[in-house]
């Protein structure tokens, strides 16, 4: 048995590595994993890169960022399996909500174009939003979104950086009028009466990359061997997460105080998308609020990776197509594709498709020729196709 450290925020989506562990899927791959839990994004990626842990729960754009020399020293990383696609929520302030309501919003829960054009109606300027960390799917996804509907941003929104814990808090001190977070801070916000849930991210890009496990790259490449047993664990975590009959046993696993300390019944909400939105006990449901599995959801795309690489781009002052082609290296399906040699398991031929541009699940080369991808749409309707940067 070989230890493997690995740095985790404790948030519902880092369930693949505590299932991996707790219920032996990590064992059967010959592992025993040692769980650091971190307080903050820069905290994990910072023992990522200074060698603290092996491998990290990460935030999708974090390795791309590295890659293009933003956010301070870092070193190569590789994405080498997607842990979870979705799974963000966007709240807004008790007041900000009663003002929305008074302008004839409903809280529908999934338009996100009706809901973002009610909020930047209600909104003071600049609307200051919370998020857990500069480059994230959270700040990419506002920002995107935000854009599209026709406020510009970052250059007129207050985006600040507020851990995920603490995204109550700074809701409770006046600091921020919403937040785009992951589960389950935005539903405890809700339960300690702080906030009103506006959107599941889901609603702006129905099959984001929300999580990755991330590698320094030189790791990687030195214990092949491990690199793969660790891709195998948390594959087989997220395919078991992925099963209905799963779901309360995970919720009281992560409720332990020795990983998230949340009650079991507020992390069900994440895992089943059944929501409490309001103080008031409003109920909503998101059917793909996170997904663990299913569709080649944990193949790290290398087209995921160029559009968050675009986006970086187009706020940072980068030249597009050089990000695209740095962060083309960085989501690595070679290796995933390596790691389930002859585990059965199908996996895309190739590694790019178009972004955004299908409504319905859509057959792909794979292995075995069986593997449909799931249903994968922008709010607004564009596409990305990686040939064009369109």
């Amino acid at each position: 048995m070989t230890q493997l450290s690995v740095g985790y925020v404790p948030l519902l989506d880092a369930a693949p590595l505590i299932i991996a562990q707790e219920l032996g899927f990590a064992a059967e791959e010959g592992l025993d994993l040692d769980l650091r839990a971190a307080p903050s994004w820069s905290s994990v990626r910072d023992m990522l890169n200074f060698g603290a842990v092996d491998a990290a729960h990460m935030l999708s754009p974090v390795p791309i960022a590295a890659s293009l020399g933003l956010g301070g020293h870092a070193v190569p990383m590789s994405a080498v399996s997607v842990l979870s696609a979705n799974g963000t929520v966007i709240g807004v302030t008790n007041a900000l909500a009663e003002k929305m309501r008074g302008a004839g919003y409903t809280f529908d829960f999934n338009d996100a174009a009706v809901a973002g054009r009610a909020l930047i109606a209600a909104s003071a300027t600049p609307l200051r939003i919370g998020v857990p960390f500069p480059f994230s799917m959270h700040s990419e996804l506002l920002i995107y979104w935000l854009n599209a509907l026709g406020l510009p941003a970052p250059q007129n929104v207050d985006i600040k950086t507020v851990p995920p814990s603490l995204m109550g808090k700074a809701m409770r001190m006046g600091e921020i009028d919403a937040f785009c977070v992951g589960e389950p801070w935005g539903s405890l916000a809700v339960e300690q009466g702080l906030g009103t849930l506006l959107l599941a991210g889901a609603s702006i890009w129905s099959f984001s990359p929300e999580k990755v496990l991330a590698m320094r790259s030189d790791w990687a490449e030195v214990n092949p061997a491990l690199r793969n047993q660790l891709i195998r664990a948390v594959v087989r975590a997220g395919r078991w997460l992925s099963e209905p009959a799963s779901l309360t046993v995970a919720s009281e696993i992560l409720a332990r105080p020795s990983y998230l300390n949340v009650p079991a019944d507020i992390l069900d909400r994440g895992l089943t998308g059944q929501f409490v939105i309001s103080p008031q006990g409003e109920r909503r449901s998101q059917s793909s609020f996170v997904i663990f599995h299913g569709g080649a959801t944990q193949y790290p795309w290398t087209s995921q990776a160029e559009w968050i690489a675009l986006q970086l781009a187009r706020r940072t002052g980068l030249d597009r197509e050089q990000s695209q082609s740095a962060a083309s290296s960085v989501f690595r399906g070679d290796l995933f594709r390596d790691a389930l040699a002859g585990s059965g398991m199908d996996v895309p031929l190739e590694a790019r498709k178009v972004e955004g541009g299908f409504a319905a699940p859509q057959d792909v080369d794979s292995g075995f020729g069986r593997l449909s991808l799931l249903p994968n749409q922008f709010f607004d309707r564009r596409i990305f196709n990686p040939n064009t940067s369109e």
